[in-house]
């Protein structure tokens, strides 16, 4: 493991909205002007290298992760040593100037690999807490601070409890480390190739697998010099989003999607056996949000396909969360002399298992 390097993990915040003029045709949020969000992500320390849109919502891949922009919710995904917290304050006031209120906020992170490096408000858990406390609305009057097993920290926040959590969407984070470094050298340039990082994550999308992974999405992709890249892709009102860190010694790779509920199985088995086949990763994380629960069959199924051999399965569990965030996990140990892997939701696992690769 390096002394120091990239953070590959994120940190990742969804805010959600109430309060939308009918008058602006419900376009909410997304009424923002495009320098309003570059002096929020300006708070962030970060900026966007490239977009995508469509009826539904504006994505942009940023150089540190993606935003995504809804009518009626913003998610920020950043790595690196970004303040993702700082963009609470202008978003509010935006908001306000929009006539929205703010009715959730969700803040969950992983385990950082390089902790010391972390600015101001990042530095620990409980400063992220205290940062947040300050910084919400006393409205959200519904609040919980977790950290859960394998440190993945989730913060909650909402006007309202419900007593229910919709089945219709889920949205599923993977998390992978320790690339096989054959498939991670794909994504550094060539030295002086002369292309755009447009042109060359587009290169990247297409020789890595990452293309096939979600054919019907209309992706927007960047590569970073000399090495690292980022795509977005957007279908309907969905999205999914890859970061790549590839360096040798913290190589790591983020996958999240917004699947449906409904015919789970197939979308989320095949998508889940792809993503393992780009990246081949030493440990490889899985959290679920949302969903009707049994998405859980089809992680463990996908996985296995893939090589792994389930050595234990232990910690199936839900719990409500204010505003009515639900998220499932469970967690598989595999023995494999190909593939293990640990399976969780409602977070990225830290649990690694050390055997020769032999892909």
């Amino acid at each position: 493991m390096a002394v120091s390097g990239f953070e590959g993990f994120e940190k990742r915040l969804e805010l959600q909205f109430s309060g939308d003029d009918p008058a602006t045709g419900g376009l909410g949020f997304r009424q923002l002007r495009f320098e309003s969000l570059e002096k929020v992500l300006h708070a962030v320390q970060c900026t966007v290298v490239s977009a995508v849109a469509n009826h539904y919502f504006d994505s942009y891949v940023l150089s540190e992760s993606s935003l995504f922009v809804y009518p009626n919710k913003i998610i920020i995904k950043t790595c690196g040593t970004t303040q993702l917290l700082k963009s609470i304050r202008p978003l509010l006031i935006y908001a306000a100037d929009l006539g929205l209120t703010l009715s959730g906020c969700r803040y969950t992170r992983g385990n950082f690999i390089f902790p010391k490096s972390q600015p101001y408000p990042h530095t620990n858990f409980r400063e992220e807490i205290s940062f947040l406390e300050a910084n919400l609305p006393n409205s959200l009057i519904y609040r919980n601070a977790t950290v859960m097993a394998n440190q993945w920290h989730v913060f909650t926040a909402s006007d309202h409890v419900i007593n229910h959590v919709s089945a219709e969407f889920y949205t599923i984070e993977v998390c992978m480390t320790e690339l096989d470094p054959v498939l991670a050298r794909k994504f550094f340039r060539r030295p002086g190739d002369g292309n755009s990082g447009d042109v060359a994550g587009k290169e990247m999308t297409a020789i890595t697998g990452i293309g096939d992974i979600n054919p019907n999405s209309i992706i927007c992709d960047f590569a970073f010099d000399p090495c690292g890249y980022s795509m977005n892709g957007i279908e309907n009102d969905r999205y999914s989003t890859i970061h790549v860190t590839p360096e040798d010694g913290y190589s790591y790779a983020s996958f999240e999607w917004v699947g449906s509920g409904y015919g789970v199985g197939d979308d989320l088995g095949e998508v889940l056996k792809k993503v393992a086949q780009v990246f081949r990763p030493a440990t490889m994380t899985v959290a679920i949000t949302g969903g009707s629960g049994e998405e859980w069959t089809h992680v463990k199924s996908a996985v296995e396909h893939v090589g792994l051999r389930c050595r234990s399965c232990s910690l199936r569990t839900s719990f409500r969360l204010p505003g009515g965030w639900c998220s499932k996990r469970s967690q598989l140990a595999g023995s494999n002399p190909r593939w293990r892997t640990v399976v969780g939701g409602g977070g990225y696992m830290k649990k690694r298992f050390k055997r020769e690769r032999r892909w």
